[in-house]
């Protein structure tokens, strides 16, 4: 399909997670280095750029002013278990994943783009618990990535913990979304999880703070990127508009 913008890549040889990984950008087709650029890093990236057909959202919302000037740019795992070892925060490579965002895939992206350089122009944004990383991460680094789209995140108590352990809650802004038919997920920890129980819990808590937070829940939603996707135009005007 042709595109309007364009799409470049690296590969990062990654000193903290001691592999290569891809990582891809689209640019909109009226980029300039003339212009500054908000960025909004994807986990799961190759289901962002596919599935969530970003690029063509991209392409549509730029044209149609309806997004300000954003880069979306997306890193992607290797396997189910690589996914859970990098994205939840028990899982063996989370603490050098976190490391490799920060200090490899951070400037690598800005060497190459006019941003901002700040954390209220940077967003990380995934689908389940690549929704529950991009929290993690910008509690983690609130200075750093000020912005968060999760998109039915898996909520247990590790997430919890470390939601109730974050010092600078009130520099975030998060947006937030389950389906209400989330109540039975099949999970790659081999159990089904109900979703929509824990993700209004984590709601009530983040309602309880002074922050920038907004959550939806959509009815009849189930967990799979049907019901993202369907929902991507309007996360993205809300966020980057």
């Amino acid at each position: 399909m042709k595109r309007n913008g364009k799409m470049e890549s690296t590969m990062i040889d990654s000193i903290y997670l001691d592999e290569s990984l891809e990582i891809r950008w689209y640019k909109p087709e009226s980029f300039s280095p003339m212009y500054k650029y908000q960025l909004c890093i994807m986990q799961d990236g190759n289901d962002y750029f596919q599935m969530g057909r970003i690029a063509t959202l991209s392409d549509q919302l730029h044209s149609d002013g309806q997004i300000k000037n954003t880069v979306f740019a997306g890193i992607h795992y290797r396997d189910r278990n690589d996914r859970i070892d990098k994205y939840h925060p028990d899982g063996k490579k989370h603490e050098a994943f976190l490391q490799f965002l920060l200090h490899e895939v951070l400037p690598v992206l800005e060497d190459d783009l006019p941003t901002l350089h700040m954390g209220a122009t940077r967003t990380l944004m995934g689908d389940s618990l690549a929704g529950t990383l991009s929290l993690v991460a910008a509690l983690r680094f609130p200075h750093t990535f000020g912005g968060v789209v999760m998109q039915s995140p898996l909520v247990d108590e590790a997430v919890m913990r470390e939601v109730r352990e974050a010092k600078q809650l009130d520099s975030l802004s998060i947006y937030h979304t389950v389906g209400t038919n989330e109540t039975s997920v099949p999970t790659s920890f081999h159990k089904e999880m109900d979703f929509v129980e824990p993700n209004r819990s984590l709601q009530e808590y983040f309602r309880s703070k002074d922050i920038d937070y907004t959550y939806r829940e959509l009815q009849d939603a189930e967990h799979t990127w049907k019901y993202w996707q369907r929902d991507m135009k309007q996360v993205l005007t809300d966020v980057f508009g």
